[in-house]
């Protein structure tokens, strides 16, 4: 860490000292992004959630509409909805906001098997950048997937999967 200039995995390494209380605690409203991903799920519906934590988002804010929403399942179905002007690219929570739509993410230059598709590539690519967490539903498969540092996060189940997103955002 010392001379570094990386400062996106900076929690990771506070976390690591025992004798620093470093623990941020999110009011993110996990439990509804996870019921409207499942519901979502289940329609084929595809999705693209990033969730900013402490590396600013702005530089791909500006590539969508700025938003000043409150998370809940309703809104985050109608965002997604694909007949809604919005449904195209990503969406950005922040806290338990909304803060922008429509957002055009970094495609990771990784060598992926063919079953994941653009969406996959723009989670991984940002999560590869950033300290941001991504959630994708694919339109092909329904399956729900958790992206964190370029690389896929495996779950049992939705409980879990929520567990593990709360102890990543704090």
């Amino acid at each position: 860490m010392l001379g570094s200039t990386n400062f996106t995995n900076k929690r990771n390494f506070l976390k690591q000292l025992s004798f620093l209380k470093t623990e941020i605690h999110t009011n993110m409203d996990v439990e509804s992004i996870i019921l409207a991903c499942e519901e979502m799920a289940v329609t084929k519906t595809g999705v693209l959630i990033v969730l900013e934590r402490n590396h600013n988002l702005d530089f791909v804010k500006s590539t969508g509409d700025k938003m000043f929403l409150e998370i809940n399942k309703p809104i985050l179905k109608s965002i997604f909805f694909k007949n809604s002007p919005l449904h195209d690219g990503a969406i950005i929570i922040k806290e338990n906001t909304i803060i922008a739509t429509r957002i055009i993410l970094p495609v990771s230059k990784k060598s992926l098997p063919a079953r994941f598709g653009l969406r996959h590539r723009a989670a991984i690519g940002i999560t590869e950048k950033t300290d941001a967490l991504c959630l994708v539903v694919s339109e092909e498969t329904g399956k729900i997937s958790y992206i964190k540092d370029g690389e896929f996060v495996l779950f049992k189940n939705n409980n879990e999967l929520i567990e593990t997103i709360r102890y990543d955002l704090n």
